[in-house]
């Protein structure tokens, strides 16, 4: 969003950024592991490297701050461009693509949502797809758009984004159905080894320091088949009630295929894909009206929580093992009727739990290798896997996503957590402005606006205090079930409801210029007596502004901006002194707009004229 905000407010600065060698690598003490190691065991995937710390240390102590910066083969600081660090965190995030599945978490830390951090390793994130696919369609659009031809990249990541082309070249006939197990993991593989190879050749020799010419007409091409698979997972990850997955398992089996299975629905998916910018304006309809109806939707806040509720198993009823699971193995039985506890005991109700002490898989996989020193061994041969599978059938280890599952605070099970709700205001605000745009019809973009304007007024600012259970002004993190607002402090809230604010108030920059097209402002907005407007302008100054009924002030870039109730949309721009500009349309020029922007004074205040008859 960062990068969209720089091209709408400075078009061009991103493309004068092609060919500059400004940018670096930090030098970081941790290794993430090869691919093939990191399929053995996703949750242990990042080393430790003492050497280079002490080393990235001692030379922080020599030169300073950019003693911990990457260095060549030659030991100089490494520097490229903008397109190689853009490539690169792309590609990073590529070589963990599995088809239908997702972005594989498998670098040992969560999302935006650290109360979901136990999928790290098995978790599989839709929600960074639907990003990715926002931020590839973002490229897509500058590439077309520019005029430069080729840039050079480190002959080491031309090598890794070639192989990443070649890949998805390889296997685009699996995009025309449904993907298999096996092609899932061919895929994978392919995938995650360039990335392997590629972060191995920098561990171990650094930046060669030598470039490679790619063609722009390459990174179009890499952009445009990019999308193809990430839509194509998109579609494969629609739920029947026209929700969309967040989170998903990936299962490695027999080291051929690769599985994939799901997790309950998620808000956080919705809002990502929202925010994808992938759907049509009814298909964005259709995910809104399935939420409003979901599990999700929490009717005494109307608003939404997290991930729907769940009933947990009581203390007594965990550790309990099936006895028809217990009568497929052998080994188990052989174990109950000698009185073995070690991995299996019966108690005086007669139920089967494994062995108390027991803490994950490893645990169970230590006593079957004790188990299989004894007489027991061809019993231990034969059932060892059955055993590991039940072991997880009773404890379902593979799902368990953290405290997201498992607490009822602390964002936990029923809890709203805000400023998910103000990224779901957000979302739904830009695409019911692209319908706008796009000229929907009415029955459409009604439908997005009572949707935007219901999340809104679930929001805590527009609650009493008594309902919201805190001063409805400040912001809170999380209301738990059946409790008021908790955590009081600055959450990322604070920035989508600002965003959104503009957005209602229809002040937009495109083009380096700024326009302003209240189209989902409400009439009621507009004062209905004579007030006051109290600011600070762009020296720091306190000010004042008459308002008469029948407008509205706020300030941007620290100048007021008076709307009034017209017959015709213009504005007219009060310079500093005093000298009147008049725009027949609502958009200022480039010349005006950078006067905004960069707070030079020049601009005293400005004037909007509303059409009346256009508000809602």
């Amino acid at each position: 969003k960062f990068l969209e905000f720089i091209e709408n407010h400075a078009p061009n600065s991103l493309e004068a950024l092609f060919d500059k060698d400004l940018f670096v690598y930090a030098n970081v003490p941790y290794k993430i592991k090869k691919h093939e190691d990191i399929l053995k065991n996703p949750k242990d995937t990042i080393d430790f490297d003492e050497k280079s710390a002490h080393a990235i240390r001692a030379r922080r102590d020599e030169i300073g701050a950019d003693g911990a910066l990457l260095q060549s083969q030659n030991g100089e600081i490494y520097k490229v461009n903008f397109i190689e660090k853009i490539l690169a965190s792309v590609l990073a995030k590529l070589s963990n693509f599995i088809p239908e599945g997702g972005i594989w978490m498998n670098t040992q830390r969560p999302e935006w949502n650290d109360a979901n951090n136990a999928l790290v390793g098995n978790g599989v994130s839709m929600v960074t797809l639907y990003y990715i696919r926002r931020f590839l369609d973002f490229f897509e659009n500058i590439f077309n758009a520019s005029s430069v031809e080729e840039v050079e990249i480190s002959n080491e990541l031309a090598d890794f984004f070639q192989r990443v082309v070649t890949t998805f070249d390889t296997h685009k006939d699996l995009l025309a159905g449904s993907i298999n197990d096996t092609d899932r993991k061919t895929v994978l593989d392919a995938l995650g080894q360039a990335g392997g190879d590629y972060r191995s050749t920098i561990y171990e020799k650094s930046f060669s320091g030598k470039k490679t010419v790619i063609r722009l007409a390459e990174l179009k091409h890499f952009v445009k088949i990019g999308l193809e698979y990430l839509e194509h997972s998109i579609d494969a990850n629609k739920r029947t009630d026209n929700l969309y997955h967040a989170y998903n398992l990936m299962t490695v089996e027999n080291d051929q295929d690769v599985s994939v299975s799901y997790l309950s629905e998620m808000l956080e998916g919705q809002v990502a894909l929202l925010s994808a910018g992938y759907l049509s304006s009814k298909e964005t309809v259709e995910v809104l009206d399935a939420l409003k109806s979901s599990k999700l939707f929490r009717p005494d806040q109307y608003s939404y929580i997290l991930y729907p509720n769940k009933d947990l198993l009581g203390y007594i009823e965990k550790n309990r093992i099936p006895a028809d699971s217990v009568a497929k193995s052998e080994l188990l039985q052989k174990l109950v009727a000698s009185n073995n506890t070690q991995l299996i005991e019966k108690d005086v109700k007669g139920h089967y739990h494994f062995n108390g002490n027991f803490r994950n898989a490893d645990d169970v996989k230590s006593t079957l290798a004790t188990l299989s020193a004894t007489e027991l061994a061809s019993l231990v041969e034969k059932d060892n896997d059955l055993v590991l599978q039940i072991f997880e059938e009773v404890f379902n280890h593979k799902a368990f996503t953290g405290r997201s599952g498992t607490f009822f605070g602390y964002e936990g099970l029923g809890s709203i957590y805000w400023h998910m709700v103000s990224k779901l205001q957000l979302a739904v605000q830009e695409c019911a402005l692209k319908a706008i745009k796009d000229g929907e019809n009415a029955a459409v973009v009604g439908r997005l606006l009572e949707h935007y304007y219901e999340i809104n007024a679930g929001i805590g600012v527009h609650k009493s205090p008594e309902l919201y259970g805190a001063f409805p002004t400040d912001a809170y993190s999380h209301t738990p079930a059946g409790r008021g607002a908790q955590q009081p402090g600055m959450t990322g809230q604070v920035k989508e409801d600002i965003l959104c604010r503009f957005g209602e108030l229809g002040v937009f920059v495109k083009g380096g210029e700024l326009h302003f097209n209240p189209c989902l402002l409400r009439k009621e907005e507009f004062l209905a007596t004579d007030k006051t407007f109290n600011y600070i302008d762009v020296n720091g100054k306190g000010r004042a502004i008459a308002l008469t009924a029948g407008t509205l002030c706020f300030t941007y870039c620290q100048v007021p901006v008076v709307y009034q109730l017209a017959n015709e949309n213009g504005l007219e721009v009060i310079n500093k002194d005093d000298v009147v500009i008049k725009f027949d349309t609502l958009n200022l020029d480039k010349t005006m707009s950078k006067q905004m922007f960069g707070r030079t004074g020049f601009i005293s205040k400005i004037i909007v004229h509303v059409k009346e008859t256009e508000l809602k």
